[in-house]
């Protein structure tokens, strides 16, 4: 009995040490564990070579003494097969890795491995190995992010069993092999991640065949030409990213599969167009929808509330219209909603409410009818708002309160009202508010220093009064930006610097009732952008200004200021990164201030400078506007500035001194926009090289001694608008068009006051076709030229209005801002002859025309009664003959109206308009009569809208340009006396009436809208934060 119980615990233990032995974890073979040892013996340890932060070095354990057989298999990131001991996996992603690769590595021994991952690491100076060939049992490669370069290899393409690959982030290219190669070789192919790599091919047919794919990442591959819709069929695709390749086109399907399992889609920054179909809604799994800075349009469809899954939902910069359908607020599990940019209208939908999960919310910029913010104040953990430009009113609700999260709080370019309410201290962790140009008054609260972690405060375009000090601005240790200018502000600029005040890169103190610079600039050597114009700041810059941003400054802004000069002025201004210096409107006397060669914008008009232009200038490669005007400059223009035309946008010299010639090699790639040199002592011709400017939409020559023909040759310039010539020594005919297309967007010429003859050019009524259709593709009312400059962090947007002045009955009329309707033609005080054309009739869009002081004969054309919109016509001073016809009348618009000294008989045409008009109009008839002339023609009745006065009725159609904005100047004997300065282009009924009363026909205004300095500079736009 005991030798049996004997042989069955024997038995026992075999049977035990049977199953051990075959249970037990086989060891790494002796060849794999030496070939990953030589592996990472080639490699250093670099904590810089990884970014995640997961990265450990997974390497760093492995045993470097292959005798002391230790077992691979239990190394980190390494696994083996249990059966046979083979190494089929190796991750060492993020492991710090730092060194090079090529197909001599030991990794490529590894003959077994179906799974590999490399990601972020740093294989320098290398290119994919030909040698991955050996691998050829991998399913799974993953080498982003790992500073590969070069092309892909086409031995890559023999790992046919890869259902996994991930190369993005890397420097490579995949030309030859392509992605149609690859796709075709590699079949089992499941998610696919090629960002970053560079394709620069379209995308193939093929891969709408490859049911199986699951996942697949193209951003930023250069690709271009048509997506192939089919791709949206794949019945298992849940991951597309297309983003950031702007060549590549294409369109949602009109029906989409019901419960389509896509999980992501992003189209962002590519050329995708179409509408939304409506069965988007069949995307029932989809979380995250990206289709921002596409070209998308329609309305959105109803069907958007089905995607009840989705976290992100971003439209940012398409063309979506109509109103934000109501059921959005059903996509309760959103945490960011990006509507901006686009065209919607309508009322914001209140249901909104509903989406308090909501992160991020941005509906800036859109067309909304005018609305309040009451939908707002559930969506309590909102950390960024952006509300700007879309048609808000009213005061700002208490319900924000409720925001106690928000960070980003940003509601701009608006119409609210009222005053910042107090309780805006309570949202501590503000970072950021953004109140601009609203209509928000009263004074700053208090509370508003309460926001310890306040980085930017942008207040400027309100109606915000009261006295603040610098100083409690100046304990928001962590305020970098703030601007406060163009309210009724006034700062107290006794500062007591206790502790490290804080570094601004962004500072607008414009309009804050300033006498003197603020002391505590002196510290501020991180300073990037700085506004002190329309200040009361007088005498001489400080020495220590010059300190200020030294390395740093970009954009200096002191205009309309009392400043008189700039004390020890060095060689050159020492910041050496200035881009914009505005010194307008102040009374800076003696030579130019030397710019910086980085400079971009150069404007100091209005001072009392004088000398000449330096050869500085010359070297100013950068230059984009120049505008020295109004000032006391001598001597002749540099030949240089013609140069700076392959930079140069803006050039303004007007109303100095300059003599000479007008420099003559403009460059092939001019890239001038507007050139203002009138009012100076130029002679010679128009140079012919400015043809090369095609870009040319204001030419300004008026007022010079230019002597030449008529610069038939300037009609090639395509987009040139403003053609002025007037006061020189012009001569001979003027001829006809070369081409059917001369002058064709040509609306402002003036040629008077020269010595042309010959016959009104009919010709070129004929093509003048700007004057005849209006253009309803311009989106601004005013002609402007765009002078903004971008780089990696923020924006400068510079918008610099053109300027003119024409003549009016004796009166030179100024436009601080051009309108972009206006068409005027003046061929007065010139030697034409013949008749007035009837092809005149045919620029329907004219409102001055001026024809006086010539030697034209005839009749006045009847086309004139189809210029609908003319406001002033001279013809006075000729040799017209026949009656006025009374056709006339019809004119409704007509507010200026002389035929006086012709040979005109008959009787006056009566009408609304023609009634206003008095004897000046027509003197020098003998023939005419009838009203308002003592000359009865059998009708002696006074008309009843005759009962003004003369004068208040002259003085009424005047009043009615100036509303426009147009500076007064009355013409008189030799240069003329200038009565008038700029006026407020916002004059409302009221001020309008106190004006008048106060003033007459004359007026003056210093008013902060009045003032040119904002409108012709540049504004900075910070770019918003990331959302990650």
């Amino acid at each position: 009995m005991a030798s049996g119980s004997a042989f069955h615990s024997t038995l026992l233990d075999v049977l035990v040490l049977l199953s051990l032995v075959c249970w037990a974890k086989p060891l790494c073979l002796p060849d794999e564990r030496s070939a990953l040892l030589h592996f990472k013996q080639s490699f250093v340890i670099n904590d810089s070579a990884s970014s995640s932060s997961d990265a450990y070095p997974r390497t760093q354990s492995w045993n470097l003494e292959e005798q002391t057989g230790g077992d691979c298999c239990s190394w980190d990131g390494v696994t083996c097969d249990n059966a046979t001991g083979h190494v089929v996996g190796l991750d060492l992603s993020s492991s710090y890795l730092h060194g090079s690769i090529d197909s001599s590595s030991t990794l490529f021994r590894l003959a077994h491995l179906r799974r590999l991952s490399l990601a972020d690491n740093v294989f320098l100076n290398s290119g994919i190995p030909s040698g991955f060939r050996n691998l050829s049992r991998l399913t799974y490669l993953d080498l982003h992010h790992s500073s590969f370069s070069g092309q892909v290899p086409w031995e890559f393409l023999e790992l046919s069993k890869l259902e996994f690959l991930d190369l993005s982030r890397n420097s490579l290219k995949l030309r030859k092999p392509g992605l149609r190669h690859l796709l075709h070789r590699l079949t089992d192919m499941k998610k696919l991640y090629l960002d970053d790599v560079e394709i620069s091919s379209s995308v193939p047919n093929i891969l709408a065949n490859l049911s199986s794919f699951i996942a697949l990442s193209l951003s930023n591959s250069e690709l271009r030409g048509e997506f192939p819709t089919g791709i949206f069929y794949l019945p298992s695709l849940k991951f597309l990213n297309l983003e950031s390749n702007p060549e590549l086109s294409g369109s949602l399907p009109d029906e989409i599969q019901d419960n389509h399992p896509l999980l992501s889609l992003s189209l962002a920054s590519t050329s995708f167009s179409g509408k939304l179909p409506e069965s988007i809604g069949n995307f029932h799994s989809m979380e995250y929808l990206d289709i921002s800075n596409c070209y998308f349009s329609g309305k959105l469809p109803h069907s958007l509330g089905n995607l009840a899954q989705l976290t992100l939902l971003d439209l940012f910069s398409n063309n979506f219209s109509g109103p934000v359908p109501s059921s959005i607020g059903h996509l309760n599990q959103l945490k960011v909603l990006e509507f901006s940019e686009n065209k919607f209208s309508g009322q914001i939908p209140s249901s909104l409410a509903n989406l308090t999960q909501l992160d991020y919310l941005s509906l800036a910029t859109n067309s909304f009818d005018q609305g309040t913010l009451a939908w707002l104040g559930t969506q309590t953990i909102l950390t960024y708002l952006d509300l700007s430009s879309t048609n808000l009113t009213g005061q700002i609700p208490p319900s924000l309160q409720n925001l106690t999260q928000i960070t980003y709080l940003y509601l701009s370019s608006n119409e609210l009202n009222g005053q910042i309410p107090p309780w805006i201290g309570s949202l501590t962790k503000l970072t950021e508010i953004k109140f601009l140009e609203n209509s928000l008054s009263g004074p700053v609260p208090e509370s508003i220093f309460k926001l310890q972690n306040l980085e930017l405060l942008f207040l400027q375009r309100n109606q915000l009064n009261g006295t603040l000090k610098l100083q409690s601005f100046l304990e928001l240790k962590n305020l970098t930006q703030l601007q406060l200018s163009a309210n009724y502000l006034s700062l107290l600029n006794n500062v007591g610097i206790n502790g490290v005040l804080p570094k601004f890169r962004l500072l607008g103190l414009a309009s804050c009732n300033l006498s003197e610079f603020p002391s505590f600039l002196r510290g501020q050597d991180e300073l990037e952008f700085l506004e002190l114009a329309e200040n009361k700041i007088h005498g001489q810059i400080p020495n220590w200004f010059w300190s200020v941003g030294k390395q740093t400054l970009r954009y200096l802004n002191l205009g309309f200021n009392s400043l008189t000069g700039f004390g020890n002025l060095p060689a050159i201004l020492p910041w050496s990164s200035l881009d914009h210096l505005i010194l307008d409107s102040n009374m800076f006397q003696g030579a130019l201030p030397p710019p910086p060669p980085s400079i971009i914008t150069y404007k100091v008009s209005g001072n009392m400078l004088s000398g000449e232009t330096k050869p500085i200038f010359c070297n100013l490669s950068s230059l984009h506007v120049l505008d020295l005007s109004n000032n006391y400059l001598t001597g002749m223009l540099p030949p240089c500035l013609a140069s700076l035309a392959d930079s140069l946008e803006v050039l303004y010299l007007e109303n100095n001194h300059f003599i000479g010639a007008i420099p003559s090699t403009y460059p092939k790639n001019c890239r001038l926009r507007t050139m203002d040199l009138s009012t100076n002592q130029l002679q010679g011709k128009i140079p012919r090289s400015l043809a090369h400017c095609t870009r040319l939409e204001e030419l300004s020559l008026g007022n010079n001694l230019i002597s030449d023909g008529f610069p038939y040759w300037l009609g090639n310039l395509p987009k040139l608008k403003l053609l002025i010539l007037r006061s020189n020594r012009l001569h001979g005919a003027i001829g006809k068009p070369q081409t059917k297309s001369d002058f064709s967007k040509l609306q402002v010429i003036d040629l008077s006051n020269n010595h042309l003859r010959g016959k009104l050019p009919s010709a070129y009524f004929n093509v003048w076709n700007a004057m005849k259709v209006s253009d309803t593709s311009n989106l601004s009312p005013y002609m402007f030229a765009n002078t903004s400059s971008l780089n990696k962090e923020y924006a400068w947007f510079g918008y610099f209005n053109y300027t003119v002045t024409l003549a009016n009955k004796g009166r030179d009329l100024r436009y601080e801002r051009v309108p972009d309707s206006i068409s005027v033609v003046d061929f007065s005080s010139n030697q034409f002859e013949g008749e007035i054309p009837e092809a005149i009739g045919d620029l329907k869009l004219i409102r001055v025309l001026n024809f006086s002081n010539n030697n034209l004969g005839g009749r006045i054309p009847l086309s004139l009664e189809g210029m609908s919109n003319l406001e002033s016509l001279d013809i006075s001073r000729n040799n017209l003959s026949g009656k006025i016809p009374p056709q006339l009348s019809k004119l409704t618009f007509l507010e200026i109206f002389n035929v006086s000294y012709n040979k005109l008989e008959g009787p006056v045409p009566q009408g609304p308009q023609f009634n206003t008009f008095n004897n000046n109009s027509y003197e020098g008839n003998s023939g005419l009569c009838g009203y308002p002339l003592s000359e009865k023609c059998g009708n002696p009745q006074v008309p009843p809208s005759a009962l003004s006065t003369p004068d208040e009725d002259e003085d009424e159609g005047i009043w009615r340009v100036l509303k426009f904005g147009w500076k007064v100047v009355l013409t008189g004997y030799g240069a003329g006396l200038i009565l008038g300065m700029s006026l407020g282009w916002n004059l409302d009924a009221w001020k309008y009436a106190c004006f008048r009363k106060a003033f007459g026909k004359w007026a003056v205004s210093n008013s902060w809208s009045g003032s040119n300095w904002y409108g012709s500079s540049l504004a900075s736009v910070w770019t918003k934060p990331s959302r990650n």
